[in-house]
């Protein structure tokens, strides 16, 4: 099976345009180069599991 390689997106530039705009990766201040990856989406990441432990909790 071949692999693919998904386009980035950045939820930043893409915020209110007709189409998604590419993720600039390394020239983009959010983003993260040890992780790879969006420094918005880590911290959408964290925000989601957070919320989903204070459900379980309560």
């Amino acid at each position: 099976m071949a692999a693919t390689k998904e386009i980035p997106f950045c939820p930043l530039i893409s915020a209110g345009q007709t189409y998604p705009q590419v993720c600039l990766q390394e020239e983009c201040a959010w983003y993260m180069k040890p992780y790879k990856t969006c420094g918005v989406y880590l911290l959408a990441h964290d925000a989601a599991l957070d919320i989903k432990s204070k459900q379980q909790k309560g």
